[in-house]
């Protein structure tokens, strides 16, 4: 396949924005899978973040990250909507890029799922905090109770975003059914 799966893009734009040393952010740690590519893109010297309200989600991503890596990462068992109070100042300076996978946990009680409230409350903090030229990827799933909420109020915030301040992309496949997921990345500019 020629075209991107839409978490192989998520990936690639992490990729292309972290570099050894920086500080990333996985807002949702969910079951590990991106805090654990952050931590190998952030090397030695960088640090990573890792959200998640559910208790289930830090110990999956706890156990999918070796000794090494946990002593560049720091699990946070709260709503990603506390960012801000989690970021050492130190590692502002280093901030350039966050994820997001909203939905539910996979394998997990989907009645737990993020809102439009908690999500848009993250994304504007990150968005002081980030640095020029870092990136915020959401993976937006929105096919089950309250997506489509959460899915209308983040296109309206980022399409609202200064074109000055701010670069934002949006990538899906649209001629999907059963509401296919899609990217959202917002680049803050120099």
């Amino acid at each position: 396949m020629i075209l991107k799966k839409v978490l192989a893009f998520a990936h690639d734009l992490m990729k292309s924005a972290i570099r050894a040393g920086d500080t990333a952010v996985d807002a949702t740690c969910g079951n590990g899978h991106d805090t654990q590519l952050l931590s190998k893109l952030v090397g030695e010297t960088g640090h990573v973040y890792g959200f998640d309200i559910q208790e289930s989600a830090i110990t999956n991503t706890r156990a999918k990250l070796t000794d090494t890596q946990l002593e560049q990462v720091t699990l946070i068992q709260d709503s990603h909507k506390k960012i801000g109070t989690y970021i050492k100042k130190e590692h502002i300076t280093s901030l350039k890029a966050a994820i997001f996978n909203l939905g539910y946990l996979p394998g997990s009680d989907k009645s737990i799922v993020t809102t439009p409230g908690s999500t848009l409350s993250a994304i504007e903090q990150l968005l002081d905090l980030l640095q020029p030229e870092g990136v915020i990827v959401l993976v937006v799933y929105h096919g089950h109770p309250g997506g489509t909420e959460e899915k209308d109020q983040l296109l309206e915030y980022v399409q609202n975003l200064d074109q000055h301040s701010f670069h934002v992309l949006q990538y899906g496949f649209i001629n999907q059914r059963n509401a296919p997921p899609f990217i959202l990345a917002i680049e803050k500019r120099k």
